[in-house]
Formats: structure tokens, sequence, C-alpha cells
């Protein structure tokens, strides 16, 4: 790099002596790599082009908005760096057409992942969150109500097959419990590998105990999981949903909640974050919570930050980044 490289980060997530949300993911180090880098944008509001302009990199921390609109009037940006694997709110074809690149950062949060759904699936199988409350209520007469379903016997279905999906199969199948699986397309060396059966979609949810989603986010898995999905599913089953929100249709499942289509849920992600006060979980004692967040641990800040860090580092130095998510169009001389 003959001059400094510039890196916008999204201020909603950071702040200016380098720690962020996550934790320390690494943006002190930068400096030694000739990259500088300040904060851009505001917390609760879109991103602005005149606020990228100038830079040659954006690094999201967040899932704000990244598309057309942010960049207008932009003619230096080269690089987007998502922290996380998850590009959903970034528009590719327009970062396609102005010759950016887009990269994520997918393999960090894997472990962190599948700890995260292995996590919801204890407390579930435990109907761990009830027994806790009635200890904190010195209600313990009534622990005979709320014997947990177990996961000794259970099947477990998982749906996608991606990275988080593969390493989530790997813990529960080391736990020797038993998995199915479906995915948009055939992964049959990593089903033989690990000992599961990837099976037809309606199957996989109709044989389910506990069924795990861990999809990508995108128009052809928007409320993939919706009324007639919970309809076929077990009554004693539960769902667990750390993918996106949107994958799920929430008013169908409170609705499969409350009168009993299915005993329980797992959930991490919502279709409206924060989860307003107002939504029905909120009161569902069938239901455990959280706010996407539940993998941040300090070994997931590390991890992901390296990577994701790791790919700008790759590009200000002119070499290949590893999770390229676009197409970018080649720059065109003058």
């Amino acid at each position: 790099m003959s001059a400094a490289w510039k890196l916008a980060v999204t201020a909603d997530y950071a702040n200016a002596d380098g720690s962020t949300i996550y934790g320390d993911i690494g943006l002190g180090t930068l400096a030694e790599q000739g990259i500088e880098w300040s904060l851009v944008g505001e917390a609760g509001r879109d991103l602005r082009g005149e606020e990228l302009e100038g830079f040659d990199a954006l690094f999201l921390l967040s899932g704000t908005p990244f598309g057309s609109a942010q960049l207008e009037g932009v003619t230096t940006l080269k690089h987007v760096a998502r922290f996380g694997a998850g590009f959903d709110s970034v528009d590719l074809a327009a970062c396609d057409a102005a010759g950016i690149t887009v990269t994520n950062a997918p393999t960090g949060l894997r472990v962190p992942m599948a700890h995260t759904a292995l996590t919801f699936l204890f407390a579930l199988a435990h109907t761990l969150l009830p027994k806790d409350r009635l200890v904190r209520e010195a209600d313990w007469d009534r622990k005979a109500e709320y014997r947990g379903p177990g996961l000794a016997t259970a099947t477990i279905g998982m749906i996608g097959l991606g990275g988080i999906g593969q390493e989530t199969v790997r813990q529960l199948r080391a736990l020797n419990l038993e998995v199915i699986a479906w995915n948009r397309s055939p992964r049959p060396e990593f089903c033989a590998e690990v000992g599961v059966e990837q099976l037809d979609f309606d199957e996989v949810i109709a044989r389910s105990d506990y069924l795990i989603v861990t999809v990508a986010a995108n128009s052809g898995t928007r409320h993939l999981i919706g009324a007639p999905e919970l309809a076929r599913m077990k009554d004693s089953a539960f769902l667990i949903n750390i993918a996106r929100g949107a994958v799920v249709d929430e008013p169908a499942l409170i609705t499969a909640l409350q009168d009993g289509t299915i005993a329980g849920a797992g959930l991490d992600v919502f279709e409206v974050e924060p989860l307003p006060a107002s939504s029905p979980l909120i009161g569902l004692e069938n239901v455990v919570l959280a706010p996407h967040s539940l993998c941040w641990t300090k070994d997931f800040a590390e991890s992901t930050g390296a990577e994701a860090l790791g790919e700008v580092i790759a590009i200000a130095s002119g070499n290949s980044p590893r999770n390229v998510v676009n197409s970018p169009r080649p720059a065109t001389g003058s």
C-alpha cells in the first residue's frame, strides 16, 4: 500500500477507542497493517453516501442496510466487509454494479453458533426456564409439573446444511443423538461422513422432535417455516431458530405455540428486532428467548473479528480475500 488504506467502521456497534458491542475484535491492530479506521454514521439511522466518500472500505458491524442509496455519490469505496456470516442487509447487485467486493466472515462463528443451538436444545429438553423460576419463587413443590421431554430417544431435524448447519450436526452426532436433515442441494459426502439421513423437507419436519433452522435468509427462504409446516410438526415437537427471523412466519408461530400445535420454541432471532414489548412471545412459558446474541462470547468475538478484518487486510494489501459473496464488475479504465 502506497498510501494508508482508509476503513469506515459503522458507529452503531463501535466506539472511538476500538471497543465494540461484541468486545475486542482487533480494530486496534489495523494501524500495524497501514490501515486507518474511523467511525461513520449514527445509531438509529441509515448510512449516507457523503459519509463514505474518501474511504476505501466499509466494515459493517451490524445489519444496517447498505445499497444504492448508500452508494450515491461514492467513488472511492472498493470493499464492504461484514462482521459475521449474514449479508442479507447488503444489496449485492448494487455492489456488483459499482465494482465493490463484498466479504463476510462465516467460519469463526460456526462453533459458537452450533453451541447456541445446543443451548436451546438442552434448555427446552430439560424445561430449564420454568425450573429456574420455581427456585427463584420458592415454589419447589411444583417441580414434578415440569418433567422435560429429554433427548435420549429424540430425533433432531436440521433445516440447512451450510457451514453452521454442518457444525451443529457434528456436535449433535458427537453426543450420539439421532439427526436427520434437509438442504436445498444434496450433501451426500457430508451426510455419509457423519451418519445422517438427508430427507425431503416435509419428512424432516414431520419426524423431528426438535427442529433446528440454520438456513441463510434470502427471498427463497422467507417464511420457509409457516403455518402449513408448523401444522405438520408433532404436537410434542420444538422449533429452534438461530438463522434469521424472516425465515419463520412469526404470527403463525405464535398461534402454533398458543394453541398447542407445537410444544415450544427456542428463538435467538425475530422478524422485528428488538422484539417489541407487546409481542405475545414474551409471555409464553414454553419459549426460550435470546436477543440475537446467544453466541456472543469472547471466543466468538476474537475468531470472527480476526476473520473479518483479515479480509480487509487482504484487499488493502492487494491480495485475494477468501470469503467473497458477490461478483463485482471489474473497474473500467479512464
